[in-house]
């Protein structure tokens, strides 16, 4: 047993390198390491546990898995692959779903509850307005591997409510060679990647640089995308020391035209939109510097500093709530004319369309650092880790609507009228810095208890530039601090090689962001990600995590593992719209929600046939009563103010599936033929809109799926869809050809939905605005096909 902390950091090196002592690698150097899985238990990619003294549930990810299945993006890979893994298509564009990982969050969406922290090489690269995720800005070829942890480990650090994603580059040294591919095919999407790797002469400097370049119409109307990404880094290392410095830059420009009225979806096709556009661009330039050196045998100091400089921009074309047109009339009575200026009001009434805009300049500075010791305490094998990190963002946020007619098309055209109350310029600072520990004891052969600990302190500063005056009710200026210990504890207990069983508490924190501050007037609510209001503080949402689990193998080729979990959060923080979905709303703590369940994985390989299956089950609930307005609920009641529904303790949270089953299957048809095929089966969901589970269908609510009526309208069935893919290697020449389509049967399906208003019917306005449902409408039968070339692989 003392020899398995030296073991870990040997295997380690198969995925990201970090210098060993000369001593260590030669002690080990007649030991086989290639069959020791290893999992970094901290952020930083340093030293790491076997994975059988790990007490969790660890999903892994390597590059070739990425690259086998073309996965356009990580979330791509996560919803086909991982298990406890679902997606909302809130945006219907490949670069732009949210993630749900056993009911928590992350997306790209302002206002969704956000519960997973996500890192690039240490750095937590959740957003600071919002702890939104940018999957647009993390380019997968530059990806060498991925860890998904589950639960809420407090060496996260913030936001890891149910789980964090760990994304670790490639570098020169590892992946040396270089490799071109380009792919072509449905929604005149084409593709093209490169990267390449190399290590100097001496063997002490190393280099990489890996681009994507990606270009499509989008399969909805008026939905086309670019995406440009370049990753770079360059290393350097001797005996004990190793310093890297990486660059990723991205460049993109995203239409995704959202979720889709169901009667225009009736009328028009899957494809039709409800309005445009609806246009993201986001700029990136993020540089880390890493390094790690180690003192002895056992000693290492491993740290980072980063800038991340992330701005975001976004134009949203709408129906103007306030218009006061006539039915059937698609232009309106916009009486302003187009540049004048409307001392009246009048387009506010008058215009039948909106241009929302906002503009984010986001920059963030920290560091991070490490120590570990693999040293014997108490005469048993120790592994010490303690850390911290200081982390500072400013974010500068500008709003403004300006109205607009809607077209025939459904586009608005602005006028050059803008409106005076959606305007916000709010700047934020955010300073936050943590310390922990997390010591891993081998009490015996069989036993290792592990205690980790975490103190956050975040400090969040609003300044409204409009309303400078703190008094004023409507300004956003606002100071809060919130900071809190989150421990850890966990066991695990290996009988044999075969069999590991496990056991871990852990609680974990987010702090309300400066989006949600400033959004937290019930009396003044806000649109988003156009409006902000008065914010009233806010607590910390605290999650705390139970789980109990198992993993094995049954020969060495077929593996298994089985968990079972509960995650409750504590003063959750929800978005809560007011009188309908389209008209705003504010945050609020809405005091506790649950997420409990079970992951059954099963893996393996038999000749040239190779499967992972994986089985889960997540109910998500409410655990606190609480009113929510609502117009478009059947059940909703007045209550002297609004139109509400009366949600429930037990009631489901919206748009998360309970089942969920993956299934992916791979067979080696010859040494150079390889076929692939991923299942994914998802359960029923109740829509945002019917927190409460008891909306009926009625009038104007019946949607209607591959043209047979859905029982309930605030709930969706549930869907199966096929996927393929395959490649061929002409010899040892570099050369592949692959293909790859995606729901092959064509299945027409929802990912999710909410309630909302029936702006359109027949093509023109309707006459009034009955509750209709807003469909998130999955992808149809598609295929690409494609040529890559390898060169200088090593």
């Amino acid at each position: 047993m003392h020899k398995t902390f030296k073991l870990k950091l040997v295997a380690l090196a198969t995925a990201s390198v970090y210098c060993l002592p000369t001593a260590v690698m030669a002690e080990e150097a007649d030991i086989t390491t290639d069959e020791i899985e290893v999992i970094s238990t901290t952020p930083l990619q340093g030293v790491g546990l076997p994975v059988d003294q790990i007490p969790a549930a660890v999903q892994t990810v390597k590059d070739e898995d990425l690259e086998q299945q073309k996965s356009t993006t990580i979330a791509d890979f996560m919803n086909n692959n991982l298990t406890g893994v679902s997606i909302n298509e809130t945006q219907n564009n490949p670069y732009q779903p949210d993630i749900l990982f056993r009911g928590f969050t992350a997306s790209p969406l302002l206002g969704t509850p956000q519960g997973l922290s996500i890192f690039q090489d240490g750095v937590r690269v959740n957003e600071a307005f919002g702890d939104a995720v940018n999957w647009d800005l993390i380019p997968v070829n530059a990806i060498a591997g991925i860890n998904l942890i589950p639960g809420s480990n407090p060496v996260f650090g913030l936001n890891t409510l149910g789980g964090s994603l760990s994304v670790v580059t490639k570098n020169g040294r590892t992946h040396q060679g270089g490799a071109v591919e380009a792919s072509w095919g449905s929604w005149q999407r084409k593709n093209v990647l490169a990267e390449y790797g190399g290590v100097s002469e001496d063997g002490s400097m190393d280099f990489f640089i890996a681009g994507n370049y990606f270009d499509e119409d989008g399969w909805r109307d008026f939905s086309p995308s670019d995406v440009k990404q370049l990753f770079t880094k360059v290393g350097w290392q001797n005996d004990s020391t190793r310093l890297e410095l990486s660059i990723t830059a991205a460049d993109t420009d995203l239409i995704g035209n959202g979720l889709i009225q169901k009667e225009i979806k009736d009328e028009e096709g899957d494809e039709a939109i409800n309005t445009r556009p609806d246009q993201t661009k986001n700029e990136l330039a993020f540089f880390n510097l890493n390094g790690s050196h180690w003192f002895n045998d056992d000693v290492e100091l491993a740290g980072n500093t980063y800038f991340r400089s992330s701005n975001r921009s976004t134009l949203n074309g709408d129906v103007n709530d306030d218009f006061a047109g006539v039915a059937g009339t698609f232009a309106g009575l916009c009486l302003a004319a187009p540049g004048a200026a409307d001392p009246e009001g009048q387009a506010e009434d008058n215009c039948s369309g909106a241009l929302n805009t906002s503009d984010t300049e986001q920059k963030s500075y920290g560091f991070n650092a490490q120590l570990a010791f693999n040293q014997d305490l108490m005469g048993k094998p120790n592994q010490l880790i303690v850390g911290g990190g200081y982390d500072y963002s400013t974010i500068d946020f500008e709003q403004g609507t300006e109205f607009g007619l809607v077209n025939a098309t459904r586009g608005v055209d602005g006028i050059g009228v803008e409106g005076d109350e959606a305007e916000v310029e709010l700047t934020g600072k955010t300073t936050s810095w943590g310390v922990f520990a997390t010591d891993t004891m081998s009490l015996n052969d069989q036993w290792a208890l592990t205690l980790s600990g975490r103190y956050n302190h975040i400090n969040v500063k609003n300044s409204d530039k409009l309303i400078p005056d703190s008094s004023n009710p409507a300004s956003l200026n606002g100071d809060h601090d919130f900071n809190r210990f989150n421990p850890a504890v966990g066991m695990t207990f290996t009988p044999s090689k075969a069999v590991t069983l496990y056991g871990t508490y852990n609680e974990g924190m987010r702090a309300p962001t400066s989006l949600e501050l400033g959004c937290a007037n019930p009396q003044q609510p806000c649109k988003l990600p156009n409006a902000l209001a008065g914010d009233p503080p806010l607590d910390k949402v605290v999650a705390k995590t139970y789980e109990l689990g198992a993993r094995g193998a049954l020969t060495k080729n077929i593996r298994w593992n089985a968990a079972v979990y509960r995650t409750v959060n504590h003063d959750d923080i929800q978005f809560i719209t007011t009188e309908s979905a389209s008209s705003g709303g504010y945050f609020d703590n809405i005091g506790k929600t649950r997420r409990q369940g079970l992951d059954l994985g099963l893996s393996g390989k038999v000749s040239k046939f190779s499967w992972n299956a994986g089985y889960s089950y997540v109910n998500a609930t409410y655990q606190s009563d609480l009113q929510l307005a609502n117009e478009g609920n059947t059940t909703a009641f007045f209550d002297g103010t609004n139109n509400v529904i009366q949600v429930r303790k037990g009631d489901q949270l919206a748009n998360i599936p309970e089942h969920a089953l993956k299934l992916r299957l791979q067979f080696q048809a010859t040494p150079n033929w390889r076929i692939g095929t991923t299942i994914n089966s998802f359960s029923e969901v109740y829509v945002r809109g019917n927190e409460n589970n008891k909306h009926q269908e009625g009038v104007g609510t019946n949607a209607t799926v591959e043209g047979e009526a859905v029982e309930d309208s605030g709930k969706l069935s549930g869907y199966t869809v096929v996927n393929l893919d395959t490649s061929y290697t002409f010899g040892n020449s570099g050369w592949q050809i692959f293909a790859k389509a995606i729901n092959i049967f064509d299945k027409d399906y929802a990912s999710g939905g909410q309630l909302g208003e029936n702006w359109f019917e027949d093509g023109n306005f309707a006459a009034d605005n009955e509750p209709s449902l807003q469909l998130m409408q999955g992808a149809p039968r598609a295929g690409w096909i494609g040529a890559r070339y390898e060169f200088g692989k090593k």
